[in-house]
């Protein structure tokens, strides 16, 4: 059967993946210094460039109506100047941050006399295909330099102008730094097949880290032949038990809901225990519905909340990236575990408590990534739990889970010195 995919494409993306493994091979051997030179060059041309990035990004926002963009869509791909300076903070923090790369994680001396050392090396060559957020463009990026690999980035049609201006400040800024400038790619046609092409290249490719939508992360889990970090959805809970300060719970239920509903970490479904179920809900409904949300309770919601649409089996296991909210009220802890656990992504999921027992139950029963006490889900993010920035969040359990920083996109190896050792026989 004649393959329907151009020579010329299939010559391209095979190019860019040699290119980024010629490149890996050269950037495992920089030094930890040199590396970090490079990036905070990087992070000085973005500042002093700043005004071109934001606009080739009005260029992007301008175009959204042609890609048929909702307003959670719209709002990861808008590039604000607080945001670009976030990226540009989380340079300067991947650089304070130690090297992965020749770090000895273990080591011993064996009965014989040999030496062996467990130490920290890249992964190679990683390939990052993700939609909208050309901030993240940054964040893949410096991370994936100051792991030692190389990268291609694969960027949504929608955000191109936004990740042809960032992509050419940062092989500017690897050129000035005299490090390999094939070490960051960006895939420059909008050919999807080319997605196709590349994630048969396993021989080149080292990893494989969709971010995106669940669709995007499904097809690449199914095509790919290399290993994949993903997580298809974040349907996070916030628990609100017995004993919870009801002021704090409000102050965190609202961060969770409201305060970008459109990412991966933001709340999906809200949990409170039936004994301040009463005192709790009618509050926090009032106060969600004056932030916009749209409120899709269980019998005992509805009825404390009369406002509250009826919700529907499918909605507790719904993502819905929009100011849309699932309420149920649960008998005690254990039935809040269980229904997270039944209707969860392992993505996030959070306790509002003032008993330590509960909070301590809480986080042993639920499998998620991150599990958190007391605290908004929005902390489930790698800039915010001190990983400098991260490449994505990952549900699964090997190689990797929660946000991906650094060490996540390494590997190691064992290094052994001997005297002129040989295995008896």
């Amino acid at each position: 059967m004649t393959s329907s995919i151009s020579p010329d494409l299939s010559a391209y993306c095979l190019d860019l993946a040699r290119r980024a493994r010629a490149a890996s091979r050269l950037l495992a051997c920089v030094s930890g210094k040199h590396k970090n030179d490079a990036l905070l060059r990087a992070a000085e041309e973005l500042e002093a460039r700043a005004a071109e990035v934001v606009a080739a990004n009005e260029k992007d926002l301008a175009a959204a109506a042609e890609f048929a963009l909702s307003a959670a869509q719209i709002d990861r791909l808008r590039l604000t100047p607080q945001r670009l300076h976030d990226a540009i903070t989380g340079i300067r923090e991947v650089v304070a941050l130690p090297d992965p790369i020749g770090q000895v994680r273990a080591s011993s001396v064996r009965p014989n006399g040999l030496e062996v050392y467990k130490v920290g090396v890249p992964l190679g060559v990683l390939l990052f295909i993700y939609e909208s957020r050309p901030n993240v463009t940054i964040d893949a990026a410096a991370l994936s330099i100051k792991s030692g690999n190389a990268i291609i980035l694969r960027g949504g049609r929608e955000a191109l102008h936004t990740n042809r201006a960032v992509h050419a400040i940062l092989r500017h800024a690897l050129h000035l730094a005299k490090l390999p400038e094939d070490a960051v790619q960006l895939v420059e046609t909008s050919d999807r097949a080319a997605v196709g092409q590349l994630l048969k290249m396993n021989d080149l490719i080292d990893l494989v880290i969709p971010r995106g939508g669940e669709e995007l992360i499904r097809r690449v889990a199914a095509e790919a032949r290399m290993p994949v970090l993903k997580h298809y959805k974040g349907i996070c809970h916030v628990f609100v038990e017995k004993s919870a300060d009801l002021d704090r719970a409000e102050r965190i239920v609202l961060n969770a809901k409201c305060q970008r509903p459109g990412v991966c970490n933001a709340m999906e479904c809200l949990l409170v225990e039936e004994a301040i179920a009463e005192a709790f809900l009618p509050r926090a409904a009032a106060a969600l519905r004056r932030r916009g949300v749209e409120l899709r309770g269980c019998p005992q919601t509805c009825r404390l909340v009369p406002e509250a649409i009826p919700a529907r089996a499918e909605d507790f296991d719904t993502e819905f990236l929009d100011l849309v909210l699932s309420i149920k009220v649960v008998t005690d802890l254990d039935a809040a575990i269980a229904h997270i656990n039944q209707h969860g992504s392992g993505h996030t999921d959070a306790i509002v408590t003032n008993d330590l027992s509960a909070a301590r139950r809480f986080t042993a029963a639920v499998d998620s990534a991150a599990v958190m006490v007391n605290a908004s889900t929005r902390f489930h993010d790698g800039q915010e739990l001190g990983l400098g920035a991260e490449i994505g969040i990952s549900t699964d359990k090997f190689h990797a889970r929660g946000p991906c920083g650094l060490l996540e996109l390494t590997s190691y190896k064992y290094i052994v010195y001997g005297e002129g050792h040989v295995r008896g026989e």
